[in-house]
């Protein structure tokens, strides 16, 4: 059995951002949704510890391929543990439709659909605020740029506009909410919601001096 210890060490060069301790807080909430939702805890586990295990090196261009690259990844290990096939294809479709980005092969499994929602969830609420931020400090974007009307419409950039944390926060994570599957999700996200629009209204005002 695949273990949190045993995973560390694929994730000892990464970024701020997808480090070891948004494993750990991925696999413990996919571990309680799973659980809630009747789904697989051993393919659940084994798709939480190694979701993010390939492609998350600073710097690297892979990035937005990690998830295929995890998913290949995913399948060498588990047949060095011994699994069977079938569960290791489950293991990888749930790595593989857990990037918010591509669409191209949904989740279609309870367990993925728990993994999706327990990586979602990370970047909501307290700990969502940290990450937007800074991973808009290791980007070199600012935590708040006023977006382009065209940006508001179409979520593409003008030339030279920075995707800044708030940028993000209107393109991805004030959406995240409607995007989960399951129920269990779901009614977790809305207080987390409600605190990360609180945040940027927050924020806003500090920056332009009205609190």
């Amino acid at each position: 059995m695949l273990t949190l210890e045993q995973a560390r060490e694929w994730y000892i060069n990464t970024d701020a951002v997808h480090d070891f301790s948004h494993i750990e807080r991925v696999y413990r909430m996919a571990e309680r949704l799973a659980r809630a939702e009747g789904a697989d805890l051993e393919i659940v586990r084994a798709a939480a510890l190694l979701h993010d295990a390939d492609g998350t090196t600073p710097g690297s261009d892979v990035r937005k391929e990690h998830h295929l690259r995890s998913a290949e990844f995913a399948e060498s290990v588990l047949i060095t543990e011994g699994w069977p096939v079938e569960r290791i294809k489950a293991v990888q479709h749930c790595i593989r439709a857990h990037r918010y980005r591509d669409d191209r092969e949904p989740p279609q499994t309870i367990e993925a659909k728990c993994l999706f929602d327990a990586d979602k969830l990370d970047v909501l609420g307290a700990i969502g605020a940290v990450r937007v931020v800074v991973y808009a400090a290791l980007a070199g974007t600012p935590f708040y740029a006023e977006p382009s009307r065209q940006f508001l419409e179409t979520g593409q950039e003008l030339p030279g506009e920075l995707h800044s944390a708030y940028h993000e926060y209107l393109f991805k994570l004030r959406k995240i909410e409607k995007k989960l599957f399951t129920p269990s999700a779901r009614e977790l996200a809305r207080a987390r919601s409600r605190f990360l629009d609180d945040f940027f209204i927050q924020l806003i005002a500090e920056i332009n001096g009205d609190r």
